[in-house]
């Protein structure tokens, strides 16, 4: 590594031109980030854990791979559907 000699600095310090600011606001933002998908992993495990219940609750393997089957089905048709409104909004 080359020493700048227009820059001078400690040993082991890292060559930061200009400190970076870090405001409420910065806090605020990540905060909200954080809340945000803390509620979207909650709200995703929930979906599964419905799911599991009720795959839990059929009878035979069989069963069990007929009622995933239609939960496959059921959720593409409604992303089907969600992506047909989004089109049709444009």
């Amino acid at each position: 590594m080359t020493e700048n000699p227009q820059q001078s600095r400690q040993p082991g310090e890292w060559p930061v031109p200009q400190p970076v600011e870090l405001d409420e606001h910065t806090y605020a933002d990540h905060d909200e980030r954080y809340m945000q998908r803390a509620a979207e992993k909650a709200l995703h495990e929930m979906v599964l854990g419905s799911i599991r219940h009720h795959l839990t609750q059929q009878p035979s393997p069989a069963a069990i791979r007929t009622a995933a089957a239609r939960w496959k089905n059921a959720i593409t048709d409604l992303a089907d559907e969600l992506i047909n409104t989004r089109r049709n909004e444009r």
